[in-house]
């Protein structure tokens, strides 16, 4: 909807025939509310336009996604900005999505449409408006952004721009900036829906105002550009500036997600836990990863894996050779069966393939007028077309533009919203997508393992954050048995939610190790050993490497968030995995391992310590954890020519299942 509208407003470009006379574009400036954002749009009233000069994505019948890029925006952001893995998720201000006519698969019929003067911006990227106070001619107003990004000065020929600021004014507070009076500066927003990309300039409210909004969002957006802006979010605006007592912190993260309790005192419950002797972590070493001849030889005639149970503990310890994934993963994910004959598999392709294309065919035979009257089609086709642009885009398999890989990624998350409309997308999904369509290099295949990997992600996405709270309370327990000295200290500083590890469990550390790490880590998780919810562990295993930089720096919650964003790419995927086993080994030989934690990991131990005496929480949370499939898993010992002991083999578990 436009709630503002104003032509007459111009820019003076230096592009005249002479040094001291500027050349005046005349323009059309628009404020437009969306469902989730308020954007100003300015565009010249000459439509001869020129896209090659603005970062735009347009969309056709076809479904294909172009990118176009001014070659000064091209070469000042490739200066500016880090060659950082986080950089393509920055927030790009111009970007606008367009509709293209139908082409009818004519090329030449893409016009350029757009100015190099033309921008667009939400109000949720805007820093601060320098307006002229002189008195005399007509009014004008600059636009700073968040990225310092200064667009060009609008000067308003017709009537003034006092209306357009009190327009501005009902969707942010302007103040004037005290070192001047020209410039006015953006404060907190007033709608709870509006962008993450201001988390950290607001208030402690604020800033749980907007996880409680949308965590997935406040999450993905901002917690990895964290910079010293946290210094006194979470801290009372007092002049002593002391700390907010850790039930009233625990209070704040409570109301963002409701349902989520955490320990933030000291009950007689956890003083059980302290006192349970874990014992020392066991040496774990790694194996390399599974190869092709391994794979065969674990295959009978027909294409069936002969033992289903010592191939997953193979790939546990070593992950797998990628030109075995594209296969192998078909089977951990759960798209093939393991019991399936090569014959079987090959049917079970095909009706998947026509079930996929009947999918896809849904929403590409959506008309643009249907389209209108579909306000949640529309809104996850906008955010897949946002996230499309920004996800691996330093990866060979989707950089440069024309893509065929953001064609098929864009494709497939459409798809999917038609197969389960109700959850339809939520950002992040796109991150869980990329390594497995980079794999499969298949679409469909590519689709199928993508819906048997959000079977097990679903919850983390729903609009409940079911499955996030869940883990974080679980998590919580899981460090504490580990180590209390560790919890007691990240709760004196205000960090005992652990909600800086949100991001870990969202995407499952996707933004957290290398690209081709990622794809080590996935396919040891997916084999389900050795316990449930390793990836839990890992978590731990993260903490426990980083606890003595905290704690011997005394680092406060602005520091602990700031040094665990940072950790991003930073981490030694066979390290952390390795540590990971040792904690879950640890916790396995423990004769008095607390029942919620042996809940949590799915070990069935006879000894295990009474909820009474584990430090349940007294507020009586509940931990959605199934039951125990899983018993103390060993781990075996591989030979070199690659076969077990056979007592050991006659030992292990059969009801292995992926987490």
């Amino acid at each position: 909807q436009v709630v503002y509208e104003h032509e007459g407003v111009f820019i003076h470009s230096s592009c005249g025939k002479n040094d001291d006379q500027d050349s005046l574009i005349a323009g059309i400036l628009r404020v437009i509310e969306k469902e989730n954002e308020v954007v100003v749009d300015w565009r010249p009233l000459d439509e001869t336009l020129d896209t090659s000069n603005i970062l735009c994505a347009g969309k056709d019948s076809s479904s294909v996604v172009e990118w176009t890029q001014t070659p000064k925006e091209k070469c000042s952001r490739g200066v500016d900005r880090p060659s950082s893995y986080e950089a393509e998720w920055d927030m790009v201000s111009t970007v606008s999505f367009k509709k293209k006519p139908h082409s009818n698969g004519d090329a030449t019929t893409h016009a350029n449409r757009e100015s190099k003067w033309s921008f667009l911006f939400s109000l949720t990227d805007l820093k601060s408006i320098k307006q002229n106070k002189q008195g005399m001619g007509w009014s004008y107003l600059v636009f700073c952004l968040k990225d310092d990004v200064k667009l060009p000065a609008l000067h308003f020929h017709q009537g003034d721009s006092k209306p357009f600021i009190k327009c501005l004014e009902k969707h942010i507070t302007l103040n004037e900036s005290p070192h001047d009076e020209r410039v006015l500066l953006v404060k907190a927003q007033k709608s709870l829906s509006q962008s993450f990309e201001n988390l950290f300039d607001e208030s402690s409210y604020g800033l749980f105002q907007k996880l409680k909004k949308d965590p997935c969002t406040v999450t993905m957006g901002k917690f990895s550009r964290v910079t010293n802006f946290i210094v006194g979010s979470l801290r009372s605006n007092d002049p002593s500036n002391q700390r907010r007592p850790p039930s009233e912190m625990a209070d704040f993260l409570n109301d963002a997600i409701p349902g989520l309790k955490i320990n933030q005192q000291e009950e007689p419950g956890f003083e059980v836990i302290t006192r349970i002797d874990l014992g020392k972590q066991p040496e774990v070493s790694r194996r390399e990863p599974v190869s092709a001849e391994e794979w065969a030889k674990n295959m009978d005639s027909e294409g069936r894996i002969i033992d289903v149970d010592y191939i997953k503990r193979l790939i546990f310890k070593g992950g797998l050779c990628h030109t075995l994934r594209k296969e192998a993963w078909k089977f951990i994910l759960g798209y093939f069966p393991w019991t399936s004959t090569k014959e079987e598999r090959a049917n079970l392709q095909k009706r998947k393939t026509d079930e996929y294309f009947r999918m896809k065919l849904q929403w590409k035979s959506v008309s643009e007028e249907q389209e209108k009257r579909n306000s949640r089609l529309r809104d996850y086709r906008s955010l897949i077309e946002k996230d499309v642009n920004r996800t691996d885009r330093t990866n060979k398999f989707y950089e440069g533009e024309d893509n065929p890989g953001l064609i098929l990624l864009h494709d497939i998350l459409m798809t999917y919203c038609m197969y389960d409309f109700d959850l339809g997308y939520v950002q992040g999904m796109s991150d869980l997508l990329s390594p497995v369509l980079y794999v499969m290099e298949n679409e469909v295949d590519a689709f199928w393992c993508f819906v048997s990997y959000m079977d097990q992600m679903h919850q983390n996405f729903e609009e409940h954050m079911q499955g996030m709270k869940t883990q974080l309370i679980q998590l919580s327990h899981l460090l504490r048995l580990l180590d209390s000295g560790f919890c007691s200290y990240l709760e004196s500083q205000d960090s005992g939610y652990l909600y800086f590890c949100f991001r870990w469990l969202l995407i499952r550390f996707k933004r957290e190790f290398s690209f081709q790490d990622i794809l080590r880590l996935w396919e040891v998780m997916w084999t389900g050993l050795p316990c449930q919810n390793f990836h839990l562990l890992l978590c731990c295993a993260i903490l426990e490497s980083e606890k003595q930089q905290i704690m011997d720096k005394h680092y406060g919650v602005n520091e602990i968030l700031k040094h665990i964003n940072e950790l991003s790419m930073k981490i030694d995927v066979e390290y952390i995995l390795c540590k990971a086993e040792a904690i879950s080994m640890q916790m396995m030989n423990c004769k008095e391992l607390p029942q919620t934690v042996s809940e949590i990991l799915g070990i069935e131990n006879s000894s295990v310590t009474p909820d009474s005496d584990t430090g349940e929480d007294e507020s009586g949370a509940e931990l959605s954890c199934p039951t125990s499939q899983y018993q103390n898993i060993s781990t075996p010992v591989v030979a070199a020519n690659g076969t077990r002991d056979s007592a050991q083999q006659a030992a292990e578990t059969q009801s292995l299942t992926p987490a």
